[in-house]
């Protein structure tokens, strides 16, 4: 399930070489390949249900497509009838468009050993998106700044069980928001050789991020190939505005992935049931993917949904309930019958520590994720206070359990190793299996092992100052960030990427809003 990949491939020069032959290596898991079976809520007459009602929605309620004429000319070329900025997609047509994106693609990182697969029976794990403060055991809640946004790409790095190293880990408050995306690019570049995620908060921004790839990876390539996945929220209910379609746009026509993904909180953005909510979801979908389709036909999508309920006392959003969990699961099915990579769950939770409500919310939450296929996991570790604070400590909690995902993924095997027959034989009844043959051979690799929970007997728990959980964290953080050492990387590329960024940030005033 993993393997050991190098950590730190150069792509030319002498410098980069030598880096590279006297670099340390560390393992790191290749992106999951499920074993298991998905779990399916709906029987064949929900689905049918849902997909009848979902066209309709589309038809009779239709869509809005807000400060966007381009969009308008696209659907009204395309056959839809377009009513000032509200799109009725005949039924049909929004499932046929949907049919020119992929089932699954390749996602290329600038090391080839971590290139991911998204799709199929393949499950890719990224860290959190978006929060902006950060929390950890010394500073406590703050605002995120960009050392904070560097320091959790390092972490991400250096973290076994992730296959991404993820996009807006954190908002870097301090650097101004029409130039911190291009901070934030670079340091998905130099401080990290993971697969990473575009800026979508303007499409200007996406068109940077696109010129920053292909310093990295060059134009032709670029141009043949899916270098970054994007972030693309429908303003659910059944709104798409014009920023994060102009994103969509951008990275469509450039062949680059995007995530098309409703933002749903039942009983405020979504009605409250679970089929209301996935007639809505899979509405939203179809139209957003075929819209994608339109600018570009096979452009690499992935579908799926950002999901949580609300408390009906105080309107905070919910996490891990059984609610959300039928909709992941539903959803999961829907998507597979579009033929599309699916995105959902991560590590949820309301919680404003990384304390017993976080870990339980978060276990619902990733375990939901596994058993309904989800392709892409998106704030797979970090995410605390309803999304919005990054956690240094959550960061390193929740890395270490993703490894037990791999472990579930695997399945049970049933080779003549698995069988253990000669195990049985040699220790017979009455003995013990801590020193036979078979065991010696496989105890390496036997058992998921954990990198921050504790084990120890009680009396050395004691000694070492009888830590908890997020103790134990803090201390991993530390160590983590002191033992990081950068991946190589061609200096005329970071040369270049350095010359981009500043050259942005020049051609423009700062602005904080």
């Amino acid at each position: 399930m993993s393997e050991v990949i190098e950590g730190r491939r150069a792509r030319g020069g002498g410098a980069a070489r030598r880096a590279e032959r006297t670099a340390v290596s560390f393992e790191t898991a290749k992106f999951i390949t499920r074993n298991i079976p998905n779990f399916e809520v709906l029987n064949e007459e929900a689905l049918q249900i849902i997909e009848y009602n979902a066209e309709t929605v589309l038809e009779e309620i239709g869509v809005n497509f807000v400060e966007n004429p381009a969009a308008l000319d696209r659907w009204r070329a395309a056959g839809a009838d377009v009513k000032g900025e509200r799109v009725h997609i005949p039924r049909g047509l929004a499932r046929k468009l949907c049919s020119t994106a992929p089932a699954s693609f390749t996602q290329h990182a600038r090391n080839p050993g971590r290139n991911v697969e998204i799709g199929g029976r393949n499950l890719v794990l990224a860290p959190v998106y978006g929060p902006p403060f950060v929390r950890d055991a010394e500073g406590g809640r703050r605002y995120a700044t960009i050392e904070d946004f560097r320091n959790f790409v390092k972490l991400g790095y250096m973290s076994k069980w992730l296959h991404h190293s993820g996009g807006t880990v954190c908002e870097p408050t301090d650097v101004p928001v029409n130039k911190r995306h291009l901070d934030m690019l670079l340091a998905h570049m130099t401080l990290s050789d993971k697969p990473y995620m575009g800026s979508v908060t303007e499409p200007s921004r996406a068109a940077d991020s696109v010129a920053m790839s292909k310093i990295l990876f060059g134009d032709d390539f670029v141009d043949q190939n899916t270098v970054m996945t994007s972030l693309i929220n429908i303003n659910s209910p059944l709104t798409f505005d014009g920023i994060m379609m102009g994103a969509l746009e951008v990275y469509a026509a450039a062949n680059q992935a995007a995530i098309i993904s409703p933002f749903i909180v039942g009983g405020a953005m979504a009605p409250v049931t679970v089929a209301g909510t996935l007639t809505q979801v899979l509405a939203e979908v179809l139209a957003g993917v075929a819209y994608s389709q339109l600018v570009r036909a096979g452009a690499p999508v992935i579908a799926g949904a950002f999901v949580t309920s609300i408390d009906m006392n105080s309107g905070a959003p919910t996490f891990g309930t059984p609610e959300a969990a039928h909709i992941t699961w539903g959803a999961g099915q829907l998507v597979r019958r579009l033929g599309l990579p699916y995105r959902s769950a991560g590590s949820f939770c309301g919680s404003k520590l990384p304390d017993a409500q976080a870990a339980y919310e978060t276990a619902n939450s990733l375990n939901m994720g596994l058993t309904a296929g989800v392709n892409f996991m998106l704030h797979a570790c970090g995410w605390l206070e309803g999304g919005l604070v990054s956690s240094y400590e959550k960061f390193v909690m929740d890395a270490d359990q993703l490894g037990t995902l791999h472990g579930l993924a695997r399945g049970v095997a049933v080779d003549e190793n698995a069988q253990a027959m000669d195990a049985i034989r040699e220790v017979g009844p009455g003995g013990h299996y801590l020193g036979c043959a078979h065991t010696q051979a496989n105890f390496k690799t036997a058992f998921w092992r954990t990198e921050v929970l504790d084990y120890k007997p009680f009396e050395t728990w004691e000694e070492e100052g009888g830590r908890d959980t997020a103790q134990l964290a803090s201390v991993r953080v530390k160590k983590m960030l002191a033992d990081y050492v950068p991946p190589a990387l061609d200096e005329a590329k970071r040369e270049a990427l350095d010359a981009f960024v500043a050259e942005r940030k020049a051609e423009m005033p700062d602005a904080f809003i």
